[in-house]
């Protein structure tokens, strides 16, 4: 008895208390899994905001069901694509995209600071760590800033190791098996 009353007292408050979640790994479901999150927190009436590194366009499946939410939902939703029309790689990626990651990052500085949101998904912002266009000791130091209540996810394959150790929850998406080894082309409704 004395053991789980200790434990309850280890955080009391663990409901008030933000994380930040990174989902990492080659496997596919890193966006989709924070997309969910996103869903569960709306549903709670959170406030959430999710920016898009690396990516622009509408032809995203979720962007299209986002649109749709009910008013009451769609009012504490914020979606920022800070990324051109396309997927960048190290060999396509120039000023320009450098120039938008750059702008997302910024409006999710400021959100953080300001604590806007309950709720911020990074999307692929471990690419852009990854690929040098956001410093990793500068996003180390925001999120270990942020406010108290906040929960912070980063998604993209090759996360930092200081994101890694900073990090309150990393989940590893690895593949096992996937169709594309077969040949079979990215499919709308299922990968965007």
């Amino acid at each position: 008895m004395t053991e789980d009353l200790d434990k309850n007292l280890i955080n009391p408050n663990w409901a008030q208390h933000g994380y930040i979640q990174v989902y990492t790994g080659n496997g596919k479901g890193k966006t989709t899994a924070s997309l969910g999150l996103a869903m569960r927190a709306l549903g709670r009436n959170w406030k959430v905001l999710i920016i898009m590194f690396t990516k622009g366009g509408n032809d995203y499946g979720e962007l299209n069901s986002f649109r749709e939410l009910s008013t009451s939902i769609s009012n504490n939703l914020k979606i920022v694509q800070a990324g051109l029309d396309r997927v960048i790689y190290r060999n396509n990626c120039n000023e320009n995209d450098e120039l938008e990651i750059s702008k997302g990052w910024e409006l999710a500085k400021n959100a953080i600071q300001n604590d806007e949101y309950q709720l911020i998904i990074l999307d692929e912002a471990n690419i852009a760590i990854d690929m040098g266009i956001l410093d990793v000791d500068e996003v180390v130091e925001v999120l270990k800033n942020k406010p108290e209540a906040m929960e912070i996810v980063l998604t993209g394959r090759n996360a930092h190791p200081k994101i890694v150790e900073i990090a309150h929850l990393v989940s590893k998406i690895d593949p096992v098996k996937h169709y594309w080894d077969t040949g079979i082309a990215a499919r709308k409704g299922i990968e965007y």
